[in-house]
């Protein structure tokens, strides 16, 4: 029996197999292909094989599967997986030892693989975002050449922004100076509209998609994006695992007595993370009627923290509802206006039982053993 540990690179790869005793049997380095790859493989194919999660790393454990190989795709954040690594040494040559240990001692975790159609949504959901940032840019470029020449695109919608390009009164040699970049703009909207609709379409289609739709706010872009990121929802056993897998939740370092607490982590996606954040805005902005007691929980903590804290916890918490809807197979339901009441007064201070507090501070003397109510705060 032999173990393979592959560190899998953009360009080249770095391969170890290890034999039942650990000992080394053969290393190589080859070009990141199927045809390299398979040839250095290929008088080991009852091998097991651990790679590292990464962007290339699917394809790669599915074209050695295709060989009839075992392959095992590992979460590279788990550290007993590298263990036997010197922290002051680290090289392509001593992570793929380290791999090929790990696979023959089982001192590994799997990581998700995501499923073809998740992985296609993703792809498109990434694609569009691209041709938008395109967009922006363009448009910025504009705006900042006009300005610089006294003139000023009124505001609105992106795919409308040649339309009010074409209003302004400009000067011929401006004109054709913007004008490589405005022809730019016009088949960049046609792709971004043309991705919208196919995206509403599989949106439409999608239970899932139509439930998580149901929550003010939560348009097909976002359903769509976190569905692809989730990637099924019994694949987590409560809603603050959904938190920490996208990153929405804070950062800590504790030790003893000390707890200490940071930004977020920003683990995971960015784009789904981003969507939330979008949501939860829109949700403080809109004030829907079904949204009451989100957002009165929200302007608690605006108060307190400010409203771009707020917006960030508010989509913490929108990630926590979507995946127990996608767990229960139910749609949103908005809360009871006593429940908005209870969270309000969770959220805000308790100014009420406060002021008597206060007034009986101020008539008695305070002494050693009974401190000021500021000091002991």
């Amino acid at each position: 029996m032999f173990f393979i540990g592959i560190d899998v690179h953009k360009k080249q790869s770095q391969i170890c197999v290890l034999d039942a005793q650990g000992e080394v049997a053969f290393e190589t380095r080859v070009p990141t292909s199927r045809a390299h790859l398979k040839d250095a493989v290929l008088l080991y194919k009852e091998a097991k094989v651990v790679l590292e999660s990464c962007t290339p790393s699917e394809w790669v454990a599915r074209h050695l599967e295709s060989m009839g190989m075992e392959v095992i795709v590992a979460d590279p954040n788990f550290a007993p997986m590298y263990a036997t690594r010197s922290k002051k040494l680290k090289t392509d040559k001593r992570d793929a030892r380290c791999l090929a240990q790990a696979c023959r001692l089982g001192a590994y975790k799997l990581a998700h693989r995501l499923s073809d159609e998740q992985r296609r949504v993703r792809a498109g959901l990434d694609v569009r975002q691209t041709l938008v940032e395109t967009r922006t840019k363009l448009t910025n470029q504009i705006g900042a050449v006009l300005l610089g020449q006294g003139y000023t695109v009124a505001t609105g919608a992106a795919e409308n922004y040649v339309r009010r390009l074409g209003q302004l009164d400009l000067p011929s040699e401006l004109r054709t100076l913007i004008e490589p970049l405005v022809t730019l703009l016009i088949p960049l909207n046609e792709q971004i509209d043309e991705l919208d609709h196919q995206m509403e379409a599989r949106a439409d289609a999608e239970p899932d998609a139509q439930r998580l739709q149901t929550i003010p706010g939560i348009g097909p872009l976002t359903a769509l994006m976190f569905l692809a990121v989730i990637d099924g929802a019994a694949r987590f056993e409560r809603a603050h695992s959904v938190m920490s897998y996208i990153g929405l939740v804070p950062r800590e370092f504790s030790s003893g007595e000390k707890q200490l607490r940071g930004h977020i982590t920003k683990a995971g996606s960015t784009r789904v993370r981003v969507l939330l954040v979008q949501a939860a805005q829109r949700i403080m902005r809109l004030k829907n009627p079904k949204t009451t007691a989100l957002c009165t929980w929200a302007e608690g903590i605006a108060q307190r923290r400010g409203k771009r804290i707020a917006a960030v916890a508010l989509a913490r918490r929108l990630s926590g509802i979507m995946w127990a809807m996608l767990r229960d197979g139910t749609e949103y339901e908005a809360r009871s206006q006593r429940s908005a009441e209870l969270s309000r007064e969770q959220s805000a201070p308790e100014t009420r039982k406060a002021a008597p507090k206060k007034s009986r501070r101020k008539a008695m003397k305070p002494t050693q053993s009974e401190p000021r109510e500021e000091q002991a705060a």
